[in-house]
């Protein structure tokens, strides 16, 4: 597709388009957060169980990077 193969196109969804996909989530549990009143430490408790899957997944990415796998 426009001269990149396969893989490109898949690393570039992977790193650039996965990584627009999370900061929209991140907007999401930002707007939840406001619309539902929730304060300073729903706020916190919002952002801290619901981001902690993208979390998991930045850190799986970094020691692939790290480890050379």
């Amino acid at each position: 597709m426009f001269g990149f193969s396969e893989a490109e196109v898949a690393h570039w969804g992977m790193t650039f388009g996965l990584g627009a996909f999370m900061l929209y989530m991140l907007f999401i549990i930002g707007e939840l957060a406001y619309r539902s009143k929730a304060g300073k430490l729903g706020t916190f408790a919002l952002f801290f169980v619901l981001a902690f899957g993208m979390l998991g997944f930045i850190a799986k990415t970094i020691l692939e990077k790290l480890w050379g796998i």
